[in-house]
């Protein structure tokens, strides 16, 4: 390891330290945000579970190496190249598991909200969502980890945060910077699963009295 270039470069390691985070906050936000949706269209109308389940599960297995250049064409050498792909691989993780989460509230529990006049919307913001918190939180978990490791192959479009430096390690066979962007992908990935896991607890208290009882 070279630790005098990691000191000559600690203001760039910073810059793409805060992109890597910022380009999988963004995906990750979209990806939730539209994943929602889908699962509630999902489980309204069971009809277009399938439908939605094959879209998505088709964009996960176009490999990333092709996705991030076959869109330069169309949107260029930007962000929004590097977000279309992303928060496209993020929909199956959590379209699945947002899915198993509201089918998992108990019928009972349906039927006296019903009973109580809640409404659909009021039903679903005020005891499905809250009741699938745990559930749905361990898809965001899976699908924040997965994207900063997907965040690493945009270093192919000149973004990718931290992979700018393991494609730069690997371009000139040089290990310092490999290392930089290797160790610093895996932290981030720990401490974004170690952050959305406290905010799981954080929401879901009872959760943990049940667990001390």
């Amino acid at each position: 390891m070279d630790w005098a270039w990691i000191v000559r470069h600690r203001g760039d390691v910073w810059d793409r330290l805060v992109e890597h985070v910022v380009l999988t906050v963004i995906a990750v936000t979209i990806g939730f945000a539209i994943a929602l949706v889908l699962s509630v269209l999902a489980v309204r109308f069971r009809r277009t579970y399938r439908p939605i389940t094959a879209a998505t599960s088709v964009m996960y297995t176009i490999p990333s190496i092709a996705v991030f250049p076959a869109l330069v064409p169309f949107t260029g050498l930007s962000i929004l190249t590097a977000e279309i792909g992303l928060v496209a691989y993020t929909l199956i993780m959590l379209v699945r598991n947002t899915v198993a989460a509201l089918d998992a509230v108990p019928a009972d529990v349906h039927e006296a909200a019903v009973g109580m006049g809640y409404s659909r919307a009021r039903l679903l913001w005020e005891i499905e969502l809250p009741l699938a918190v745990p559930v749905i939180v361990a898809g965001v978990r899976i699908a924040t980890v997965t994207t900063v490791g997907l965040v690493t192959i945009t270093g192919l479009i000149a973004l990718g945060g931290l992979g700018h430096f393991i494609f730069d390690g690997l371009r000139r066979w040089f290990l310092t910077p490999l290392m930089v962007g290797t160790v610093l992908s895996f932290l981030l990935a720990v401490a974004f699963d170690g952050l959305l896991l406290g905010i799981e607890r954080a929401l879901t208290p009872w959760a943990r009295r049940g667990g001390a009882a």
